[in-house]
């Protein structure tokens, strides 16, 4: 079980980065703040997610 979350982890913890980056290119090139705003938010939702699964390795790792 610990092994499909660190799985998923890994996969979320790749959308972060896609997220981050596509956000630095929104702001290097000058585009809408509302789509930084957006990105933002997806990229703390999406680090949230990362974390609980994380969490939830360690947990059914250590039983």
């Amino acid at each position: 079980m610990a092994t499909v979350f660190n799985i998923l982890a890994i996969l979320v913890m790749v959308a972060v980065v896609i997220v981050l980056v596509r956000g630095l290119i929104n702001m290097m090139r000058g585009g809408s703040g509302v789509t930084s705003n957006k990105l933002m938010q997806a990229r703390v939702l999406l680090q949230a997610v990362a974390l609980a699964l994380i969490l939830l390795a360690v947990y059914f790792t250590r039983k």
